[in-house]
């Protein structure tokens, strides 16, 4: 955090002078903080600077908030036991500390977007540029920080509340704020976004990708789910189904690069294949694919993911949960038929369907996630994906569960069964109770299929109560399959419902006691 804060990424550009002294620390032909916050454009860079930290979010969420969960873990690598593995390894099963890398990259990635998002709001109230403008910078910023600070208090708890920019050494040390002032913060930020910004009919677009005011509603309504605000949350979805968003004709329509920011989609994570200045192409799917030598018969492109690969790997409980005629399960897993050469890594012989797949005699068939997957693309781990962070099922189904808790649950069948049309690609599969407990259940598991591996399923599963009992009785099933697993893996407590506070942070600020549970 002190690193994040006094490095507050500036947007500077230095231009030296020979004729100039270099201890001159403010050259009149640089920017500088005082200089560089008046204009229009100058704001739309800062607030562009604080949509940048989420692809480090995203690099690593997978492991908190994906492979926490039942519905993906990993392909072991015994041969190599080094901290990079360890860790990653460390959160899937239960065992993970507050050294850990990964969940530590979450909570300094969202700090990171927290920091950028606070030198907006706080400078654009006196800067000279036009009201509108103003309205739609601000909302951009304001639901930046109640996106991050929602994924932060999920994870984490109370965390420190920076709502201005650290300008002073001593700003960056904040002590822990409780979770209800966490969430009374969120709820006023995305208040104030919805208020600010235009909805997706009014974006231009070269704008599309970006904080709307629809992408703020949703963020409302899922902090009102998560608080159990059932009535709040319904006001806010039903409004969202106002605003133009829609299904596409089929699941895997929604996640083409060439649908980007499409008619589903609310907010996502923007990334752009290439290899020049501007360009920054994602590369999560080598890291979801078996570690292999070569893995162009996967991809159409030739490398080596031996060192990256592995994680986030399809469970069979996750398979097992789809219904037959389901066309996500197709959509969204693929199975690498090979075998394991003496290093771990598969030798990948064909690259199959996951329907009706039997693998060959000898053979093994290991599951990975293939909604990300798009080919052809030109260059290894250079690929044209976005990271979807809310899609309009995503609402629909959140619709169906704030009505069926409330006891609307005549009101259900609608936007529920509007999700499992379009996945079953009829209307024979509809949903037709509406005995709420029964409800419940269907919506819980139509929520898990239909938002598999978009790093849901955890923060589900914590929300609904339910993380304990489910991942207590996932770990009984693993240890049987995996001797590799140490039985004090998945001993999983109410304490593991959060991550631990870097210990980095707690070293440089004493006042950032530990979760319960953690040394």
């Amino acid at each position: 955090m002190k690193k994040i804060f006094i490095l507050t990424a500036m947007l500077s550009f230095t231009i030296l002078s020979c004729k100039k002294s270099f201890i001159e620390l403010k050259p009149e032909d640089s920017y500088s903080p005082e200089t560089f916050y008046k204009t229009e454009s100058q704001f739309r860079q800062a607030v562009m600077a604080a949509y940048v930290p989420l692809r480090d979010l995203a690099n690593n969420d997978f492991y908190t908030s994906e492979m926490r969960s039942d519905n993906t873990h990993y392909q072991p690598y015994p041969s190599n036991r080094g901290t990079a593995y360890l860790y990653k390894e460390n959160i899937a099963d239960f065992t993970d500390g507050p050294t850990n890398t990964n969940s530590n990259t979450v909570y300094f990635a969202c700090y990171s977007s927290i920091s950028k998002a606070n030198i907006v709001i706080g400078r654009i109230a006196d800067a000279d540029i036009p009201e509108a403008a103003k309205n739609d910078l601000t909302g951009q910023a304001k639901f930046l920080r109640a996106w991050n600070y929602f994924k932060l208090v999920r994870l984490f708890g109370g965390v420190p509340l920076y709502l201005k920019e650290v300008s002073k050494a001593e700003d960056a040390f904040v002590s822990r704020s409780t979770v209800d002032e966490v969430y009374a913060q969120i709820i006023s930020d995305a208040t104030d976004a919805i208020a600010k910004l235009v909805g997706l009919d009014k974006l231009p677009a070269a704008e599309k990708g970006r904080a709307t005011k629809g992408a703020a509603t949703m963020l409302l309504a899922e902090v009102y789910m998560t608080q159990k605000k059932y009535a709040d949350a319904e006001i806010l979805l039903t409004n969202l189904g106002t605003m133009g968003y829609g299904l596409w004709p089929t699941y895997a329509q929604a996640f083409l690069p060439a649908n980007k920011n499409g008619i589903e989609s609310i907010f996502e994570i923007q990334y752009l294949e290439g290899n020049t200045a501007g360009t920054a192409p994602s590369n999560f799917i080598y890291q979801f694919l078996p570690r292999t030598t070569n893995t162009t018969i996967i991809t159409g492109t030739t490398t080596n993911n031996s060192a990256t690969g592995g994680w986030n790997t399809p469970t069979q409980d996750m398979l097992d949960a789809y219904e037959a005629g389901d066309t996500r399960k197709d959509a969204s897993i693929g199975i690498a038929e090979g075998v394991y050469n003496g290093s771990d890594q598969l030798v990948i012989s064909a690259n199959k369907s996951i329907i009706n797949y039997v693998p060959a005699a000898g053979k093994i068939g290991v599951p990975y996630i293939k909604k990300y997957l798009h080919t052809p693309h030109v260059v290894a781990n250079n690929s044209n994906d976005n990271w979807p962070i809310y899609r309009y099922s995503d609402a629909l189904l959140l619709l169906a569960e704030s009505l069926n808790e409330q006891g609307k649950s005549g009101l259900v069948l609608a936007p529920l069964n509007a999700v499992r049309a379009r996945a079953f690609g009829n209307t024979t599969h509809n949903i037709t109770t509406t005995d709420q407990t029964l409800l419940r259940d269907i919506i819980m598991h139509e929520r898990r299929v239909e938002l598999a591996f978009e790093n849901k399923r955890w923060h589900d599963l914590v929300r609904w109560d339910k993380a304990v009992q489910v991942m207590n009785a996932y770990g009984v099933k693993l240890k049987e399959m995996y001797s590799y697993l140490s039985p004090a893996s998945y001993d999983v407590t109410k304490e593991r419902m959060l991550y631990p506070i870097p210990q980095s942070e707690r070293e440089i600020n004493p006042d950032l006691f530990q979760n319960p549970g953690y040394n």
